[in-house]
């Protein structure tokens, strides 16, 4: 079977739909964890889509070639293009959910994702929504099938408004401050709007929230209302071309760049180098560092790039944002089928076993040393009943050539968030006649696990 699936960004959808079919076109073997990709490599997000699905590929690749695969389990994968559409997220689904040994899903789109949780669930197969996703999918009480890692929409928005208030010199300093949010409209764009609300009425400042109408390349009108607004800051809760326009339309129109925060889908250089100028100074929040100095990263050049096998076709991209993201959630896919091992036995799992695994996923800062990651990002704690982590997140500014950090770890206000999350996540349990996982009844199949820590 064909294991590599170098697909490089393709200019034709259709191409890419063709070269997609033949790769692992093979019928999977019984020492083999397969990996169906629902990437997008044309279209206006191919920057992320070819970025992150490179990263991903490239760690997974790096694993076979390296390790022999997970404890003699090779790793594979297919393509199928999606151009970032739900319609087509879901016919790649269906067309490729018979493979046998499904690990995971990996979407990388809020519309794809929500559209597949009744499916998943059906099938008992985890998909992964890093950074993103369905927030209240959080509560693995309700969503066991479901895990929005790293952060989830509220927390990425909770983390934002904590790094303005450290920049304000303290929460009370945000009572009084106006706050604009520019965002992308789609699911994913609109998924905030109510925390927004909430977190100004908490600390007092006034929000006001404008859509932006996909893809992004039009915003004269937007920022001529911010510039009536005169905002303390913008949040740019953007997505691809979208990005570069906001920040060059806002040097148009005098809104100082500092004080425009992105958020974790406007923080690549993707984002800023078709900005030029306009982007030195731009702040935005981050999971997970940049660059190529981590030993992960260096082993993926040496193992892959130095002989060809790397799957971005331009190697100036190596170490960038959505590059370092892909490898990361490689990462935590390969961690949570490891530590699921462990219990099932060194074997090919079932998607039941590996979400098992995504469920016992903690990865110490000595771990995540130990796999060469140290600084790339931080450690992660998942519990059967908190699919997210921790939500911890950084902010990085944009130089002109690179991103700097500019903070610490942030966390969210967890105490605010969990009560919100766990009212919507059981409101939809309740229409969908689900029932709710209880500790006990977890410990009962499962064995002792831990109480979630936040």
């Amino acid at each position: 079977m064909k294991t590599t699936a170098f697909l490089k960004p393709l200019r034709h959808a259709a191409l890419g739909a063709a070269l997609a079919a033949i790769v692992g076109a093979s019928p999977a073997k019984a020492d083999e964890q397969f990996f169906p990709l629902q990437s997008y490599r044309v279209g206006p997000y191919a920057a992320g889509g070819t970025g992150f699905f490179g990263g991903f590929i490239d760690y997974l690749n790096l694993v076979n070639t390296r390790d022999g695969g997970v404890n003699g389990v090779k790793l594979t994968w297919e393509e199928g293009e999606t151009q970032y559409e739900v319609e087509k997220g879901v016919e790649v689904y269906e067309r490729l959910k018979s493979r046998p040994n499904i690990a995971a899903w990996t979407p990388l789109s809020v519309g794809i994702a929500y559209a597949l949780i009744d499916r998943v669930t059906e099938d008992k197969v985890p998909l992964t929504t890093i950074n993103h996703g369905r927030t209240d999918s959080t509560d693995g009480r309700v969503f066991p099938y479901i895990f929005p890692l790293l952060l989830n929409p509220y927390s990425e928005t909770s983390g934002i408004v904590n790094y303005i208030a450290t920049r304000e010199g303290g929460p009370e300093k945000l009572k009084g401050k106006k706050i604009v949010v520019l965002y992308h409209g789609s699911p994913y764009g609109k998924e905030t709007i109510p925390i927004y609300e909430l977190l100004a009425e908490k600390y007092g400042f006034a929000v006001q929230q404008i859509e932006v109408p996909h893809p992004g390349n039009e915003q004269q009108s937007q920022w001529l209302t911010i510039r009536r607004v005169k905002p303390d800051y913008v949040v740019l809760r953007g997505w691809g071309v979208q990005n570069p326009v906001a920040l060059k339309t806002a040097q148009k129109t005098g809104f100082p760049v500092d004080k425009i925060i992105g958020n974790v889908w406007s923080n690549s250089e993707e984002d800023v180098i078709p900005a030029g100028d306009a982007a030195k100074g731009y702040v935005a929040i981050t999971t997970q560092a940049s660059g190529a100095e981590y030993p992960v990263v260096q082993e993926i050049v040496k193992s892959l790039y130095d002989s060809g096998k790397g799957n971005l076709q331009d190697k100036k991209r190596i170490g960038s944002v959505y590059h370092n993201l892909g490898i990361v959630n490689g990462i935590l896919n390969v961690e949570a089928i490891r530590i699921a091992q462990v219990k099932f036995g060194k074997r090919t799992l079932t998607g039941d076993e590996v979400r098992w695994g995504f469920e016992h996923l903690q990865l110490s800062p000595e771990r995540v040393k130990e796999l060469g990651a140290e600084n790339l990002f931080r450690s992660i704690h998942v519990t059967w009943d908190n699919h997210e982590g921790n939500g911890y997140v950084k902010f990085q500014q944009w130089d002109g050539k690179k991103w700097t950090p500019v903070s610490d770890w942030i966390a969210p206000d967890w105490a605010l968030l969990r009560p919100i999350i766990e009212k919507s996540s059981e409101q939809y349990a309740k229409e969908k006649g689900l029932k709710v996982r209880t500790k006990e009844e977890v410990d009962k199949v499962n064995g002792p696990t831990g109480v979630a820590k936040q």
